[in-house]
């Protein structure tokens, strides 16, 4: 038995971040971890899948210039290298952010933690003992049920992770996505770029049905211009291995059959709360398998926190590594500090790297509608954006939500170049209660991306297709 006063369940970007707060409290510190240091974002998502868009954009770039008098050039890609590089990357990343903070005050034990009491986890052979425990085991690809599949070869978004990756020694000849989310259509992009032909498959009628309409029917028009085929109100009903490789019957609007060499699951993630015995230490969970907290990040056991995706999966603004980081370093304060802080999740950024890039913030026309918001919206096309217009790359849209007397801010959302790095800025508006003239009397260095805020709050009031450059 060791005893410890913090134990925590898991080893990524939440679990480092309350580890470190811990330490800053003059707490000691173990950690449990079944798969690899650093969880999911690390090894498995965020960062992998970014390198490697970034490469397979490098590759679409040089074969399609924007820009006459360049011309088109076929980079030849070497997959396997191109997944080593990535590997060199990551395991840099790992040992610098992640082993390398590991001291005498964190103790990583390897192994899948379970509660065996209240107050003690197992590790193996290892009892842990504390005061104060957080659950923080993050979440998983989610394999919808689908018949046949249990006898087909198939990929999910995992196979970012160095060993599947590496059974990949090259690019495939052709892939189906089940499944139109961002990890989809990221992933599609991807291999599309490489040169795989790629077919998406959407149960859904319209594309990221969570997001503004406006937002689903410009990517998607832009895939497809790009040679993806996303198929809409299309559900895989079978899957089945023959000759030819991997047929995917599809139902829906209209009833196909569809063929390619690889099979994608890109169905959403689940919560990895199974076998942890949290009953065991009294805490509960909901029917998707999250553990319910309250806003202080409680479970329904007193000495036991929870944070990141294991409190909800299947929530999109809590499906990101800032939030479970941030709610990480709350939780230990919570636990540890004696202090009552609350999670505030009104002002989440989020981001789909496609290219063009998606960023939301806030509440969307029909989300602000349904809170009881009177709601004014305007909506700009990316040709409208001088610095779109300068490097050639005019596609896409932006879109501002405000509550129509206060003209307080209520949301943005964006397809375009840079718009994960431009949301930011609509993100610390919200935050900070900013109103449409708030961001039209901002100054922007001309011409950037930016400007498209400043733009899209312009037209709440003018034509923005009759001003002149940097005009108000």
């Amino acid at each position: 038995m060791q005893r410890f006063d913090f134990v925590i369940l898991g080893s990524g970007s939440t679990a480092f971040a309350a580890a470190i707060r811990a330490v800053e409290l003059g707490k000691t510190v173990a950690m449990t971890e079944n798969r690899t240091l650093g969880g999911t974002c690390v090894n498995r998502g965020c960062l992998p899948s970014k390198n490697l868009i970034a490469a397979a954009g490098i590759v679409h770039e040089a074969a399609h210039p924007r820009y006459p008098g360049i011309e088109p050039a076929r980079l030849k890609v070497n997959f396997a290298e191109l997944v080593r590089q990535k590997d060199e990357v990551i395991a840099y990343y790992r040992e610098k952010k992640y082993q390398s903070i590991v001291g005498d005050r964190i103790s990583v034990f390897e192994g899948t933690a379970r509660f065996v009491d209240r107050n003690a986890t197992q590790v193996g052979d290892v009892r842990l003992e504390a005061e104060c425990f957080l659950v923080a085991t993050g979440s998983r690809p989610f394999v919808a049920p689908l018949n046949g599949l249990d006898s087909v070869p198939f990929m999910t978004s995992d196979l970012l992770t160095s060993h599947e990756s590496m059974e990949l020694k090259e690019e495939p000849e052709s892939l189906t996505i089940v499944g139109g989310g961002y990890i989809a259509l990221e992933l599609g992009q991807f291999f599309h770029r490489l040169g795989t032909r790629v077919t998406v498959l959407e149960p859904s009628e319209s594309l990221l049905p969570s997001y503004e309409p406006e937002v689903g029917t410009t990517l998607g028009e832009i895939l497809q211009k790009e040679g993806i085929t996303i198929l809409m109100g299309s559900k895989a009903a079978a899957v089945r291995r023959d000759r030819d490789g991997i047929s995917v019957d599809v139902a829906g609007k209209a009833s196909t059959t569809v063929r390619s060499s690889h099979l994608l699951i890109a169905t959403g993630r689940v919560p990895n709360t199974e076998g942890l015995g949290l009953e065991m230490a009294g805490v509960r969970v909901d029917q998707r398998g999250a553990i319910v907290v309250n806003d202080e990040l409680q479970t329904t056991a007193p000495q036991v926190w929870a944070a990141g995706d294991v409190i909800g999966a299947n929530t999109e603004s809590q499906m990101a590594t800032p939030v479970g980081a941030q709610d990480g370093g709350i939780a230990a304060l919570n636990a540890l500090g004696g202090e009552r802080r609350k999670v505030d999740h009104r002002a989440i950024p989020r981001a789909i790297f496609t290219d063009p890039e998606v960023a939301v913030v806030g509440l969307t026309d029909k989300q602000a509608t349904e809170r009881g918001y009177r709601c004014a919206c305007r909506t700009v096309k990316m040709e409208q954006v001088p610095r779109a217009q300068a490097v050639r790359n005019p596609h896409g849209v932006i879109k501002m939500v405000a509550e129509r007397d206060s003209r307080r801010v209520l949301g943005v959302s964006m397809v375009g170049m840079d718009a994960a790095e431009v949301i930011h800025e609509a993100a610390m508006g919200i935050r900070l209660g900013a109103t449409v003239e708030d961001f039209v009397g901002m100054l922007h260095i001309y011409p950037t991306m930016c400007e498209a805020l400043k733009i899209v709050a312009l037209s709440f009031s003018k034509d923005v297709s009759k001003l002149s450059c940097c005009a108000e």
